[in-house]
């Protein structure tokens, strides 16, 4: 795919990773908050081979600012050819079972969000007539667990928004690809102990890239956790509460 690639998430690793094995020589808009401070992020995706890198100062919570943000992209630095939602918060579901506005703030994050700005995204690039959408669920939101249920719930919200708006996408020259990740060993799950079929940012990234390049609408990362999920999806609700995670 040519055109601009737009990451709306600019410090995600996973975000970079897929970034950086998707730069060759295309302009990379990395869309953060304290845009100004990407300047390590900035150099290794020309490092990879990006032909430009802009900055642009985008908050994923001010939803009446995405329309801005995005027809500014589109405007500056069109047409666009990928947009990766990168963005989202893991947050601390202890906090969330007592404090409901923690629970808000992740599922606002990690669900509302995301529709926003996927919508905005979907209604540029059906205007556009091409481009491709790269949206990171998670396994989380398969079947949600007692262990995690906030966040999962979000990202349930958003796998089945997405499968939606992949079908709503077909035959406008835009196309959507929804990414299942496992549990991803990273910042955002630092301290925590990884869990079974665990996977890096540059494992999903280069999942994620040969899933675009083969033109798929679907991936889960790793492979074997389609199956795993499949067979999960039965277990006993008694079962299934005491997993860990």
């Amino acid at each position: 795919m040519s055109g601009t690639l737009v990451v709306l998430g600019g410090r995600s690793e996973i975000g970079l990773e897929l970034a950086r094995a998707l730069a060759r020589t295309r302009t990379v808009v990395l869309a953060a908050r304290r845009c100004g401070d990407l300047d390590q992020e900035a150099a290794a995706l020309r490092d990879s081979g990006a032909g430009e890198v802009v900055r642009v100062e985008f908050d994923a919570d001010d939803l009446d600012g995405h329309e801005e943000v995005l027809t500014g992209i589109a405007r500056d630095h069109g047409p666009i050819g990928t947009v990766v939602l990168a963005f989202g918060v893991l947050g601390d579901q202890g906090l969330a079972e007592k404090d409901p506005s923690h629970a808000v703030q992740i599922v606002h994050t990690d669900y509302v969000a995301q529709v926003s700005v996927l919508t905005h995204v979907a209604n540029l690039l059906r205007r556009q007539g091409s481009g491709e959408i790269v949206v990171f669920s998670s396994v989380a939101g398969v079947r949600v667990r007692r262990a995690n249920y906030v966040y999962g719930s979000a990202k349930a919200g958003l796998d089945g928004f997405a499968s939606g708006l992949a079908d709503a996408l077909a035959d406008s020259g835009v196309r959507l690809l929804l990414v299942r990740p496992g549990f991803v060993i990273g910042r955002m799950t630092s301290g925590m102990t990884p869990a079974p079929f665990s996977s890096t940012p540059e494992q999903v990234a280069v999942a994620t890239a040969r899933a675009l390049a083969r033109g798929r609408g679907e991936v889960w990362v790793p492979g074997v956790l389609r199956a795993v999920f499949f067979g999960m999806r039965l277990l006993p609700r008694a079962v299934w509460r005491r997993l860990p995670r």
